[in-house]
């Protein structure tokens, strides 16, 4: 990972309203936005969902047993994301069960946490990467837990392929599943998303103003190679807040698959694919999450993951763990809990933006 010290700053915290912070995020982005949801559902108001399963959806019960998918094996694609059938879709009832289990040993905060709260969630019409019907149980899961349906947003009119929406002319076409699965739709789906959690705010700023910070991200999970997180991060601070004000809340945007900023194919075996044509930081720039957080005091933090082909860790997508890949021990999971690894990393993020980690 190399020294950043000389690259990247070190996170500020800022004074930022208490207990007004959310997060979303697309395809395993999404996946982990569940994850991080119910881990510290204590510290959000809401989330957004785009294209992502329910709470521990690549295990299922089978025969009684909790069956874990090893890296991108089977039970992941099958269960979690395509289901070739409808048996094989996540069980909405098991995966309630379970998360209560998780809630009972402490893994996450309670559940009762999450009344009040505020989510959005999105599948598109055209997506044959994560099928609607997974998502509509993340919708069915949320209202098991306790989520009012009319806390819920819930989109699936689109014809959408796997994205995220834009109204930027640049993008690819609104239907198609490919990277770097930014879609032009005529809307800003970051837009629809903060108005949703928030309410009613203030139309986006034309110019942003504030400052997108690059900071040292390897110093919230300790420079931990199964981590999959790459040696930076960014942050997305308003103008109003640097001179000083209080920020209105802090927003996490988690990027899916093949969207981090230093995103490598590192697929064994194939032609060398580093030299492809990068994707950048777009998910930063470009998906609209700063100009309408400029014009309402929101900071913006952007974890970033990425790709690793290292040992038993198979992650070459650069995609957040929403199956257990980063965990110690593969047959004892914790990627979903408050003590995972990524979990605990951008959770350290949040407290230091909100001054909480003193």
């Amino acid at each position: 990972m190399g020294d950043v010290s000389q690259q990247a700053e070190r996170l500020s915290g800022y004074a930022v309203e208490e207990r007004r912070n959310s997060i979303s995020g697309l395809s395993s982005g999404a996946f982990m936005t569940v994850q991080l949801h119910l881990a510290h559902s204590r510290k959000f108001i809401g989330a957004g969902i785009i294209a992502g399963g329910p709470y521990r959806c690549a295990e299922s019960f089978r025969g009684g047993a909790v069956l874990a998918a090893d890296a991108y094996t089977l039970g992941a694609l099958a269960i979690g994301m395509n289901p070739l059938i409808p048996a094989m879709a996540p069980d909405v009832d098991d995966l309630v069960a379970l998360t209560r289990s998780t809630e009972s040993a402490g893994g996450i905060d309670p559940l009762d946490r999450l009344a009040g709260q505020r989510l959005y969630i999105f599948s598109g019409r055209s997506d044959c990467v994560v099928y609607p019907d997974v998502v509509r149980r993340t919708r069915d899961f949320y209202e098991a837990i306790g989520v009012r349906p009319q806390d819920i947003q819930y989109d699936g009119d689109v014809d959408a392929g796997h994205a995220i929406i834009t109204d930027n002319l640049e993008d690819s076409p609104l239907p198609v599943n490919r990277p770097p699965y930014i879609n032009n739709g005529r809307f800003m789906q970051s837009h629809r998303i903060l108005r949703h959690i928030y309410g009613d705010l203030k139309p986006p700023a034309e110019h942003p103003t504030g400052r997108l910070i690059r900071f040292d991200q390897s110093e919230f999970f300790d420079g931990e190679r199964r981590a999959s997180m790459s040696a930076f991060g960014y942050a997305y601070v308003p103008s109003a807040v640097l001179a000083g004000g209080k920020a209105a809340g802090v927003h996490i945007a988690l990027h899916g698959c093949k969207q981090g900023y230093n995103y490598v194919n590192y697929i064994r075996g194939l032609p060398d694919l580093a030299n492809q044509p990068p994707y950048g930081n777009r998910y930063v720039t470009t998906t609209g999450y700063n100009h309408i957080a400029e014009s309402n005091d929101i900071i913006v933090l952007y974890p970033q993951a990425e790709g690793s082909d290292g040992g038993v860790m198979q992650n070459p997508d650069g995609c957040w763990d929403w199956w257990g890949y980063s965990s110690h021990d593969p047959h004892a999971p914790d990627y979903y809990s408050k003590n995972a690894i990524q979990i605990r990393a951008i959770d350290r993020m949040l407290d230091r933006l909100t001054g909480q980690d003193i």
